[in-house]
């Protein structure tokens, strides 16, 4: 059998200069997919997506973004009787005192109505909160 010039040229030499994997099924392609984004690949990656590498961005401190707990004045209108019943309110010459603070409420907000004069104490308030307990011959002690 006669071999060709090139063969002939590379004879004893296993690949017949086409290297390990060219000339197989897939070679030369340097890996599937992300394959190579860190090494051989990497100016191609970087060019086409610079923000692909490191971090980006920052996430504040959880004891920066804590969240307000909110009740609403219908809540406390719902809720006045067990609110007494569990010793958190008392009633004081026909006012009820409502300490919101004692039970981790940061916020009261003016949404519902309520009926009955209440004095309250909280951090916060809104100011329609505070205009309808007014309203209903109560106050807003705000202690923040």
């Amino acid at each position: 059998m006669k071999m060709s010039k090139r063969s002939e040229k590379f004879r004893g030499m296993r690949t017949h200069g086409h290297g390990k994997n060219a000339r197989r099924g897939h070679g030369k392609r340097g890996g599937v997919g992300n394959a190579g984004s860190f090494t051989h690949r990497f100016i191609a990656t970087y060019k086409a997506n610079p923000r692909y590498f490191g971090r980006h961005g920052f996430k504040r401190a959880p004891q920066l973004t804590k969240e307000k707990k909110t009740i609403n004045l219908g809540e406390i209108q719902d809720r006045l009787q067990s609110l007494v019943e569990k010793g958190i309110a008392k009633e004081e010459k026909g006012t009820y005192v409502i300490d919101l603070s004692s039970m981790g409420i940061d916020k009261l907000l003016g949404s519902g109505n309520i009926s009955k004069p209440v004095k309250i104490i909280v951090a916060e308030a809104s100011e329609r909160a505070i205009e309808k307990v007014k309203n209903s011959g109560g106050e807003v002690e705000i202690n923040g």
